[in-house]
Parts: C-alpha cells; structure tokens; sequence
C-alpha cells in the first residue's frame, strides 16, 4: 500500500456527518405551529404520547421519555424529515386558500393533490402556478397524502384516504399523469473498476470511497446501510447494522423495515477489486476500533473524524467518479449526471451477477422475485430473441 498522502482525491465533494438533509418542501413553506398539547418528535412531526410534564405521574415519566423514543425508532430519519417537509408543504397551500390542515377535510386535500398534479400547489391564492414550478410526480403526490394522513392520525383526527374526494380524484391523477418510473442506470463491473480508478489510492479518502464504492456493489446496500455500519455489535444508537471480517469473507447484519438479515460478501477474485480487502485496508490506516465504520476524513485529508458519513455522501461518490470515469460516454454531460446515484450500485449488482435470481433476492433483502427483476437492467437488449426462438 501506497504511503499516506496528504492530498485529497481529485473526485473529492464537500463531505457531511449524519444525518442527511431532507428534500426541501419550496421556498413558500413555514413551520407550522401544532395545536396547543401535542407534543413534536426531533424532525417537527406530531407524538401520539404527551410530554412528560402533561399529566403523566412522576413514576411514569421515565417510561414515557422512553416510549416517546421508541416512536422515533418507528421511522428513519429520512422518513420523519420528508413527513415534516410534505406536512409544512400541505399547510402552506392551506394558508394560501384561506383553509385549515385540521381537521382534514377530505375535499380540500382532493383540492391540494390537484395543485400539486397541475403545478400550482406552490403558487398564489387563485390557485395559479408559480413561474417555474413543475407538477409533481404521482409518486411524490402519493408520499404528500401520507404523510397528511401520518400526521392527521397522530394527531388524532384521523384522514379518510378513502373518501371519494380523494380516492376518485388520485385514480384518475394516476391515470392521467402516471409514467414508467425513471430507473437509475446500473453500475456494471467494468464501470466500477474504471470508477475505482479515479481514486486516489494513496490518500485516506481514496480508501475510504474505494471501500464504500466495492462493498456497495458486492453487498447490493442501499446508500444508508452502507454509512449505517458500525465495526461491531450495539455500538452506537444510529447505527443500522455491523460488520464481522471472517476468513472466506465479510458477514454483514443489517436492520431493515421488516427486521434483521444478514449479507454475505465474499472475498474477491484478487486484492485489486476485493471488497473485503478494501475494507480492511481503510479500517488499517484509519485506525478504526470502535463506532462507525465510514467517516469523515478531516485535516486536509490527513484525519480521521469520529462522525459517521451521511448517506448522501456516497450517492455524490458514485455520480463524480462515474462521470470522471466517463461510464455512458454516449450521452451528454447533462444526462449522464442525472443517471447515476447511490442505487446505481445495488441495481449493478443484480444486474451483473450471473446467478440463480433467488440468491440474488436475498442479498438485496426483496420480499419477492419481482421486486428483484426491476432491479435487473441490462444494456445489452435483445439478448434472447424470442421471435427467432419460437420459429419466425
């Protein structure tokens, strides 16, 4: 291994600790003040529990802090923020329309969710599109109308999402607007060995992105599983899983929505594209022991800070050295940049790894085989041509 330098990769972007920031819900929207009792969660958002001082007993308040964390660790982060921000969005349009979020009234969120499909859901009083403004995708406006109706029922005045004023009026914004969903491109190997090239291999944050880029692939993990790691068991509270480095290869333990599971990587075909030795080359010159598996790299490049990543640092990871490495040199700058992201790599994986599809369903942790076929996109079309087969 290269010595330590103190220069910082060429593909280096501005780095941030966890967590990461939200979707910003436009410039028109301004915290909403919550009805007088209802206690808020870290992220803005209502809690079904009361405050410890609200009438709860003395003996209790201990238990009801620790319910009311409980209800934190029902959501990620990511979750909680895009709820918060979809909510102040709702209200906002509400001011403009001289309406009230709550109660919920069935007509007028069937109202909301029109501005939002004709672009005029940030705009004036007359309903009117702000200059600039785009419609919004249906499944943006999908994730707008729960998290009205999280937030509706957790402060108790429950929304009926089945009320004709909704219900028949998202059919048919389905109908109207709906389009095949815009899949990120898939990083294959021979891309990914090209974006390794990118790195610098004798800096610190060269490691590192070369450690997260390889055990993104091979582990087929989200981009916040990947900076949700820690080197061992309950080791930090944000943590979302640990790894184990054993001889034939790496066993990772993650926590999803439905539980834990358990990721197998095994040890590459040679060092040079091992994820495995990446990992342990990274963990070597940080001097990690104990937290978070990936950091900040601090002090001019030559610093490892305690602060996990947050997950957008590796979706910035992918698309600059994909772009340095000149993956789909066929398109243009522009459309090249909106291609790839974080879930370039999980889609990679799936799509290159030459398998039953069974054992790549459970490496990606998909409940079905379906979902695991969306993942599967392949440039080389019409590599069975049924046509011929079947004797035309």
């Amino acid at each position: 291994m290269a010595q330590i330098s103190e220069q910082n990769s060429k593909n280096h972007v501005e780095e941030h600790a966890a967590p990461s920031e939200s979707t910003a819900a436009g410039d028109d929207v301004f915290p909403v003040q919550p009805p007088a009792g209802i206690p808020m969660l870290s992220a803005g958002l209502p809690s079904p529990l009361p405050e410890a001082s609200a009438g709860v007993p003395a003996h209790l308040q201990q238990l009801a802090e620790r319910a009311r964390g409980y209800v934190e660790a029902a959501s990620s982060v990511n979750t909680r923020k895009a709820y918060a921000a979809d909510w102040k969005h709702f209200s906002a349009w509400c001011r403009r329309q001289n309406l009230t979020p709550l109660p919920p009234d069935p007509h007028a969120v069937g109202l909301y969710i029109t501005a939002c499909a004709s672009g005029s859901a940030v705009g004036s009083a007359r309903g009117t599109a702000a200059r600039g403004a785009k419609p919004n995708t249906v499944s943006t406006i999908e994730r707008r109308l729960s998290a009205i109706g999280w937030n509706c029922a957790q402060r108790g005045q429950p929304l009926d999402r089945k009320d004709r004023a909704i219900a028949t009026v998202l059919a048919g914004i389905r109908n109207t607007h709906a389009a095949p969903p815009r899949q990120k491109e898939a990083i294959l190997p021979e891309d990914l060995i090209a974006m390794l090239e990118t790195l610098d291999r004798g800096s610190l944050r060269g490691i590192r992105d070369r450690a997260m880029l390889l055990l993104g692939f091979a582990g087929g993990l989200r981009r916040s599983e990947i900076t949700g790691l820690d080197l061992g068991r309950d080791q930090t509270e944000d943590g979302r899983g640990w790894i184990e480095i054993l001889d034939k290869g790496l066993l990772v333990t993650l926590r999803g929505k439905t539980g834990w599971r358990e990721v197998e990587v095994g040890r590459g075909s040679s060092d040079a594209t091992c994820p495995v030795a990446a990992l342990e080359t990274w963990i070597k010159f940080a001097k990690l022991a104990k937290g978070p598996v990936f950091r900040r790299v601090t002090g001019k490049g030559k610093d490892v800070g305690p602060d996990r990543l947050n997950d957008q640092q590796v979706a910035r990871l992918v698309k600059s050295t994909a772009l340095a490495a000149g993956v789909r040199g066929d398109l243009s700058e522009g459309e090249r940049a909106l291609k790839f992201s974080g879930h370039s790599l999980r889609a990679g994986l799936a799509s290159s790894a030459e398998v039953d599809e069974r054992y790549v369903q459970k490496q990606l942790g998909h409940a079905s085989a379906e979902m695991t076929r969306k993942y599967q996109r392949r440039r080389d079309h019409f590599r069975i041509n049924l046509t011929k087969a079947s004797g035309l």
